[in-house]
């Protein structure tokens, strides 16, 4: 699938907007739709225009990036910034990616790849299955067969999904929101920083741990059941 991004650019400084737009016009299937210094602008813009990404810099007058954001109700969204301290709220806001100023080519094309796939598992509408950035290239992965997800132990960046019958595959570069973002709610629940499992998954839980019927190593899987996603767990277990 041919997937097309069509975007629309925010910055208000206008070299780092003019960058943006040729590194954006050499990448194929990407189209820049608009571009925009002027956060106040852009907004009032937006229901006039077809698009299905945006690349914002967080960092401007009037308003940030992120203020924007919460306008952009499920567009994909790549953040730009010069200050590292805002990467844990772009996650929050289930950004796509979180690029880090000056911007490095090499970089900016990963950022959009990743939203590639986004939209090509959202296009198919197929929610049975989704295309995932693996270490071994893209792959399909049905979601019924996906146990468990947890930080890859060489690459907190990377996810390690354990696999009905034991496969385990690496996805790059993805944040677990994102991951959240495309599983089906009610099969799927954060219990603790690292993990995420398949509801299906589990046979007794405490106040503390969960245990469940993975076997690694033939050994069942106990997890711990952090006090954050507590209240969320048991709602989705039903508990």
């Amino acid at each position: 699938m041919n997937t097309k991004l069509k975007c629309l650019l925010l910055d208000d400084e206008l070299p780092a907007l003019s960058y943006l737009k040729v590194m954006c016009e050499q990448i194929a299937n990407v189209e820049v739709v608009k571009v925009f210094n002027d956060p106040a602008k852009f907004i009032e813009a937006i229901p006039h225009l077809d698009f299905n990404t945006c690349v914002l810099d967080i960092q401007m007058p009037g308003l940030t990036g992120m203020e924007v954001a919460r306008h952009l109700d499920s567009k994909l969204i790549i953040f730009t910034t010069a200050y590292k301290e805002f990467a844990a709220e772009a996650f929050d806001i289930n950004a796509v990616d979180y690029i880090r100023k000056p911007i490095q080519k090499e970089r900016f094309e990963k950022a959009i790849a990743k939203a590639k796939t986004i939209l090509e598992t959202r296009e198919t509408g197929d929610k049975q299955q989704f295309i995932w950035n693996t270490d071994k290239g893209k792959t399909v992965i049905p979601v019924m067969k996906i146990l468990y997800i947890t930080s890859s132990k060489t690459d907190s960046r990377d996810k390690l999904f354990v696999l009905e019958g034991g496969q385990k595959l690496i996805v790059k570069n993805i944040a677990f929101e994102q991951i959240l973002a495309l599983l089906p709610p009610e099969q799927f629940c954060r219990i603790n920083k690292k993990d995420i499992i398949a509801l299906k998954t589990v046979l007794h839980f405490t106040s503390e741990e969960i245990s469940t019927n993975i076997l690694i190593k033939n050994e069942a899987l106990s997890l711990s059941l952090s006090e954050v996603y507590k209240n969320e767990f048991r709602l989705r277990i039903g508990s």
